[in-house]
């Protein structure tokens, strides 16, 4: 079997681009927290309840809320790729714990400059009706403001992608992910990526080095 693949990189680094990869080409199953989050609470069980509860108040869900969730949507026969999570040092050692268990895992961290990241981020654009992403730089619509996957002429900025709030969630990452790299470095369980490669050499160097 496969190792259950965690990824760390900073908003636009490409994690989700190497999970639709992974998923489609080696059979993984996408973990993402907020779909699962939202799902449960579609779902409307026990969990779920205490989720929207925790939710409706405007906080934020605990972590022990999340592994709880994590542990009651999770079947570790199966390769997982965990998307965005963990994100601090408390979280990477609660997931190996509480949820991976001893379970074969690998860290994959997408390194890339911060001046390329806050460019690509700010010429994002992404298709309002299927969700189709494109970037006015590298990776453009055959027809400008036009979708190629539906035809949809609503292409939009997020409003996370606007360089101000750019810059203030890597500033945030930053100062969380140093401890975490560390953590799975000294466990011998760190891959770094080449995060401004091509998306197909990215997939080469994760798969060459599971």
């Amino acid at each position: 079997m496969n190792s259950h693949l965690i990824f760390i990189g900073a908003p636009g680094s490409g994690k989700g681009t190497q999970a639709i990869k992974f998923v489609s080409q080696k059979g993984f199953k996408h973990i993402s927290t907020g779909e699962l989050l939202r799902s449960e609470i579609t779902k409307q069980t026990a969990l779920g309840l205490e989720v929207k509860k925790v939710m409706d108040e405007g906080k934020l869900v605990s972590d022990e809320l999340v592994i709880k969730l994590l542990q009651a949507n999770l079947n570790l026969a199966e390769p997982y790729i965990f998307d965005g999570y963990p994100r601090n040092l408390a979280q990477a050692m609660t997931l190996d714990k509480e949820v991976l268990k001893g379970a074969s895992s690998k860290a994959v961290y997408f390194e890339i400059d911060v001046t390329k990241l806050v460019e690509r981020l700010t010429n994002r654009r992404t298709c309002k009706v299927c969700g189709a992403i494109y970037n006015l730089i590298s990776k453009k619509p055959k027809v400008a403001g036009i979708c190629d996957q539906c035809g949809s002429s609503d292409l939009f900025q997020r409003a996370d992608d606007k360089e101000e709030v750019i810059i203030n969630r890597l500033t945030v990452f930053k100062e969380t992910v140093d401890p975490v790299l560390k953590y799975y470095q000294d466990l011998g369980r760190l891959i770094k990526v080449d995060a401004e490669a091509n998306e197909n050499e990215i997939f080469f160097q994760i798969s060459s080095k599971m």
